[in-house]
């Protein structure tokens, strides 16, 4: 599931692919952009917002992509058939040597670098800049004391780069339960201060994994476990949907014992 980590990972491998080289290969498959043209213009950089991307080219120009739960830039050598199903390619870019494919790709957009806060503008402090503004996430997160803990770790306008995972994983190891309000939560730095170093921590490996063992089964502690016993009492793990909007519901895995509203 793309998050924080997997984001960085892959502005990683686009940079390396394709900053510093002119662009033989530019088309995008959305009917918007379908006529934009930056062949010749040379990739300056590739970076991560969040959950974003940003391509940015020698023209001033910025390409946006979102992962969401299924998109993906995959990098391949320009002489070889782009990777993916036609159907699902939405963008390609691509020099002399090497190509990038965006599979799935949401929410692509061409703008200038100077206006990418048009993009990017409403996120959080992003947890893995190394400019990350801790003051300025509590501020966001402790601006919204009624909301539970587990809702307010996805809003991407507080902090950005947790998903799913990290969500649920953070909570466990805080022993909070996703349904406590943030005005309740006794340590709320820590909350914060443990979600970068988790994804921090998966930053050189492609198997994420937030027990130190990476491998299958064994790398969450809560995450995909749903009616397994939990790692530290053995009580059945639990899963519900989490939100106050149908539309923006996200499942959360939890242990009812270790992390109950009230504990012991």
């Amino acid at each position: 599931m793309p998050e924080g980590d997997t984001i960085y990972i892959a502005c990683q491998r686009l940079h390396a692919a394709l900053a510093g080289r002119p662009v033989t290969r530019f088309d995008l498959r959305t009917s918007a952009l379908a006529l934009a043209d930056l062949t010749g213009a040379t990739v300056t950089e590739v970076v991560p917002r969040g959950k974003h991307i940003l391509m940015r080219f020698s023209t001033g120009q910025t390409l946006h992509s979102h992962l969401r739960m299924d998109g993906s830039w995959l990098v391949g050598p320009a002489t070889a058939r782009p990777r993916g199903r036609d159907f699902e390619i939405r963008a390609l870019v691509g020099n002399a040597e090497w190509l990038a494919t965006g599979v799935r790709v949401h929410d692509l957009k061409l703008v200038a670098t100077a206006a990418e806060h048009q993009v990017v503008g409403h996120l959080g402090p992003d947890l893995l800049a190394p400019d990350f503004d801790r003051d300025e996430a509590l501020r966001r997160f402790t601006g919204q004391p009624s909301r539970p803990i587990g809702e307010a770790l996805l809003d991407q306008r507080l902090a950005a780069g947790i998903g799913n995972v990290y969500k649920s994983e953070v909570l466990f190891l805080n022993r909070l339960s996703p349904f406590l309000p943030v005005a309740e939560v006794p340590d709320l730095g820590a909350v914060i201060d443990d979600s970068a170093r988790l994804l921090r921590g998966n930053l050189r490996d492609h198997s994420r994994s937030t027990t130190g063992w990476r491998q299958p089964g064994q790398q969450y502690w809560v995450y995909g476990r749903a009616g397994k016993g939990c790692r530290r009492c053995g009580t059945r793990v639990l899963q519900c949907e989490q939100g106050d909007d149908p539309a923006t519901e996200r499942i959360t895995f939890y242990c009812p014992s270790c992390q109950a509203v009230a504990p012991d």
